[in-house]
């Protein structure tokens, strides 16, 4: 897979919560340029990027992040803004402690209800690996898989730890045939993002894609 060919399968990514107007428009230049999947911002630059680049851009936002303890009323606020904004796409953080209670059906539910929130627009729903065991990995799987989001997403890339090929070939076993993955956090260098595209992966989340691509190394998320 070539680097040009590899950038579009890329969300270019700043969540930095520090993150100024500067960094955001050398994203978006980047993203053009480089013709990345999306951009993947705080939803307070939408407005902003959409009004300044228009359809030259894919804007994806972030819903629950990073923590998805915020209720499921709320989400949806967020939702609805965002696509008012100019998103295109959502990434969204399931209720973990929902998750380490087992509580698979609440979990089930809420994505339902955001997926429903979205429409035609995509939902990637981020189950945040790192705090789960295998068997909550797999139930995420089939939840995601059951209230029809398009994507697993496995890290928010502010945990204590971002994507696995581990977790990534567990996903493949355990998902429905509509549903992709996104792998995010973790991915520090052009083998990584070859490894987790050839695996499986139909979206790798990093803010460096860019500077991997050109011999560098991810910083951050």
């Amino acid at each position: 897979m070539t680097n040009e060919e590899m950038l579009r399968h890329v969300d270019h990514t700043q969540l930095k919560p520090f993150a100024t107007w500067e960094d955001i428009e050398k994203l978006c230049w980047e993203a053009i340029r480089y013709q990345t999947a999306s951009v993947c911002v705080p939803p307070a630059y939408i407005k902003r990027i959409a009004e300044k680049y228009g359809e030259q851009i894919n804007i994806c936002t972030v819903v629950g992040f990073p923590l998805g303890y915020s209720v499921t009323e709320a989400k949806k606020a967020e939702i609805r803004e965002a696509l008012a904004d100019g998103a295109n796409e959502i990434d969204m953080v399931v209720n973990i402690s929902d998750v380490k209670n087992h509580l698979y059906d609440k979990v089930e539910a809420e994505i339902r209800t955001l997926k429903e929130a979205c429409g035609s627009h995509i939902l990637k729903v981020i189950v945040e690996t790192c705090f789960l065991t295998e068997e909550e990995k797999i139930a995420m799987c089939e939840a995601v898989t059951k209230a029809g989001a398009d994507y697993i997403k496995t890290s928010t890339g502010f945990g204590t730890g971002g994507a696995t090929m581990e977790d990534v070939l567990l996903f493949r076993k355990h998902i429905g045939p509509n549903v992709r993955i996104k792998a995010a956090g973790g991915v520090k260098t052009k083998e990584d993002m070859e490894a987790f595209l050839a695996n499986g992966c139909d979206r790798i989340g990093t803010s460096s894609a860019v500077g991997i691509l050109n011999g560098g190394e991810a910083q951050g998320y």
